[in-house]
């Protein structure tokens, strides 16, 4: 005979239900995530073949590759880089160096900056700048590659 609060084999409690469904909700946020990363991923190396494209055909005779400067994240001020290419947005906030490595070109306001400059890192291109932002300001990137070869 079983007492209230006591739980036959094979029954289930209300703590062992809801253990249950956190755990299906974990894994269905894991996969998400990881269906999420595997499409940045497929879309940043199909980026990377454009900027590749871009590159070859801009220093084969585009448009000259020029010193590239970071802004300050309140637009204040402009930082050295020893980075040479191409902006990609008449804003300058992003751009492409000589090598094919897509760079955002904002940082956070410093005075020792101002005389160092600033090393950017590179990091993996997207197939539309400025993707979830305000409204018309995002950009294809082969949108954005063929205005600069068109100068």
């Amino acid at each position: 005979m079983t007492t209230p609060g006591s739980s036959t084999p094979g029954s289930s409690t209300p703590g062992d239900e809801a253990a249950a469904w956190r755990e299906q909700r974990r894994e269905a946020a894991a996969a998400h995530a990881d269906a999420l990363a595997r499409r940045q991923q497929a879309e940043s190396a199909q980026a990377r073949v454009m900027i590749a494209e871009f590159v070859a055909r801009a220093t084969a005779g585009g448009p000259p590759a020029q010193p590239l400067r970071a802004r300050s994240s309140d637009g204040r001020a402009r930082y050295r880089t020893p980075l040479t290419g191409w902006y990609l947005r008449v804003d300058e906030s992003v751009g492409v160096d000589v090598d094919g490595n897509f760079y955002v070109l904002r940082t956070h306001p410093s005075l020792a900056a101002r005389w160092r400059g600033v090393e950017p890192e590179p990091s993996d291109p997207p197939l539309v700048l400025g993707k979830g932002g305000r409204d018309g300001e995002s950009l294809d990137l082969h949108d954005a590659l063929d205005r600069v070869l068109r100068g």
